[in-house]
């Protein structure tokens, strides 16, 4: 690393001793140029001058808390310097006023600070011009000089400040932009799984559960009926963990064993295999499709075999007489459909789902998958008392370019 760069950061970090060693230069450049070598003038007019150059050159230690009465007070000594010493002997303490200069072009509100550290050169100038008519040459020209070069060098560092406060800034609220979304993607994520593992594994656990209640029930007095809801049960367990661990895979980190990166995404195509699986266990399902079958996108392919799924599992679960009617419309521009409970009364088909202060996430993960992709939902009792889930989802919906539903 360059001598510069190191030269900076120290000056950033101890900017006050930094002011401190200016000052001290300045005086001692000042006093060198003035006295060495040079009749000393009576002491009367020295001790004037010495003092005045404490002054102009001492008040530079402050000149980052106020820059404005810096440049009075130094210009001022300045002067008072210049006119003890005889002028052109003592010019250089007119380096002290100069950096006042750059310092009020730095730190003050930039056209306010240009016009004052303008009027302070000229006002400085015209002293010279007045006081010490011998200095209106080549001295005063450089003076002139100086004193621009100082407020153009003082502007620029301005500038070059607040480029770097804006980029640091980007920088920042990019940061804070990449956190924010790494942890929206997180989330998303987060609620795909939770959703995946409540439509897939919570279908097969619904059933387990429920052969198993049946099992114990026919296992004293109908042994067949006992070995068939087994049966059931381990088919069923066997599809859960297979789901499980396909869906957990995903979690798996970078050098992990070799794992599915994808959780297989069931659609329309398996539902066959779905309402037999159903009606195996006990379920009455009288499936009716109208229309043509259309391509679905993946996402909506997706999220109509899920809303089947959860809804003819609610209907497995809480149905007195287990009996469904699923309907599917293949309208003109979308797909429409229909789950009925025909074996219950009035009555929520899953209460706690559709309490947000429940523990069931069925008809609410429902709503989401459907309303996400621009469809329209509604679950509730329909006239005739029977609990009725109507889903309708569009074949392409817009802006998912044949993705799968985050």
């Amino acid at each position: 690393m360059s001598i510069s760069v190191h030269l900076r950061r120290g000056i950033r970090r101890h900017r006050q001793l930094a002011d401190v060693t200016i000052a001290l230069a300045v005086f001692a450049a000042t006093v060198v140029s003035a006295f060495a070598g040079h009749p000393a003038p009576a002491p009367a007019n020295r001790a004037i001058a010495v003092a005045a150059a404490v002054v102009s050159c001492g008040a530079l230690a402050t000149r980052r808390y106020h820059p404005l009465a810096v440049l009075v007070i130094s210009g001022v000594a300045a002067e008072v310097f210049l006119a003890e010493t005889g002028g052109a002997r003592g010019v250089l303490v007119l380096i002290a006023p100069a950096v006042a200069l750059y310092t009020v072009a730095e730190l003050v509100e930039r056209r306010r600070g240009l016009i004052l550290a303008g009027c302070a050169l000229a006002a400085l100038a015209a002293v010279h011009a007045v006081e010490k008519p011998a200095m209106l040459g080549p001295q005063n020209l450089a003076f002139i000089a100086l004193g621009g070069v100082a407020i153009a060098a003082g502007d620029s560092s301005r500038n070059r400040r607040a480029y770097l406060a804006e980029v640091e800034g980007r920088a920042e609220r990019a940061e804070r932009e990449r956190e924010q979304d790494a942890r929206r993607r997180v989330a998303e994520e987060r609620l795909r799984i939770a959703r995946d593992l409540h439509d897939s594994v919570g279908h097969h656990l619904a059933v387990i559960g429920v052969q198993s209640d049946v099992a114990v029930r026919a296992l004293d007095r109908d042994g067949l009926a006992a070995r068939e809801a087994l049966t059931h049960v381990k088919a069923s367990s066997r599809k859960a963990l297979e789901e499980l661990r396909d869906t957990i895979s995903l979690l798996r980190q970078p050098g992990d064993p070799a794992a599915p990166t994808e959780v297989p995404a069931p659609g329309l195509g398996a539902l066959d295999d779905l309402l037999d699986s159903l009606r195996a266990t006990g379920l009455d399902t009288d499936c009716r499709i109208d229309g043509a079958a259309v391509p679905l996108a993946p996402a909506v392919d997706l999220t109509a075999y899920r809303v089947v799924q959860e809804s003819l599992t609610n209907v497995y679960k809480h149905s007195a007489g287990r009996q469904a009617r699923l309907t599917l419309i293949f309208d003109r521009s979308e797909l429409r459909i229909a789950i009925n409970d025909l074996g219950r009364g009035a009555g929520p088909l899953e209460p706690p789902a559709t309490d947000p202060g429940g523990g069931g996430h069925g008809i609410v993960g429902m709503r989401e998958r459907v309303l996400a992709l621009g469809g329209r939902f509604a679950a509730g009792p329909d006239p005739g008392g029977a609990f009725r889930v109507a889903a309708s989802l569009p074949y392409q919906p817009p802006g998912l370019d044949g993705e799968r539903l985050p």
